[in-house]
């Protein structure tokens, strides 16, 4: 198995999952709910244990949502790291979106979850590049952020 890509991983997911007679609920668990994440200690197998606690705890189903690094986000994000560094086209915003590049197309994060007692318990399986690529995306909306607070037209009063 790729560690860039997580396809075939997503593959045994699916079929570990309805093996233990469970579905999967297409869904994303937002970061507003209450939830645990799963410690995985390194292990790479670690998912198993999570679908069988969770059919241990009489879930019905597992939430599943992936993400694949699709060329219109990279390319919004390159016009977005651009537009933030302008001229300055060496800028490490720039670079580290450029080497993003080669993974496009590429299955790069999974979440699996399910409900007990209220309560939101998760798993997330990342490879490298995507946890760089958020960080990344989390850089530039913090810069945008600071430019529209910044601006002196901008009217914090409702």
């Amino acid at each position: 198995m790729s560690k860039d890509d997580l396809i075939s991983l997503k593959d045994d997911m699916v079929a570990f999952i309805e093996g233990h007679g469970m579905q999967r609920l297409p869904g994303f668990v937002t970061e507003d709910v209450p939830t645990v994440l799963w410690d995985g200690k390194d292990n790479p197998d670690s998912w198993k244990d999570f679908v069988e606690m969770a059919k241990h705890a009489g879930a019905p189903f597992v939430t599943f949502s992936e993400v694949t690094l699709e060329h219109e986000e990279l390319d919004a994000l390159v016009e977005e790291a651009n537009e933030m560094n302008y001229p300055d086209e060496e800028a490490s915003e720039l670079v580290e979106a450029d080497w993003l590049r080669k993974y496009t197309g590429m299955l790069g994060y999974i979440q699996l979850g399910f409900v007990y007692q209220g309560v939101v318990f998760l798993h997330e399986t990342t490879t490298e590049w995507y946890e760089r690529y958020q960080a990344l995306l989390e850089d530039i909306e913090s810069f945008q952020d600071i430019v529209i607070d910044s601006h002196p037209d901008h009217d914090d009063v409702d």
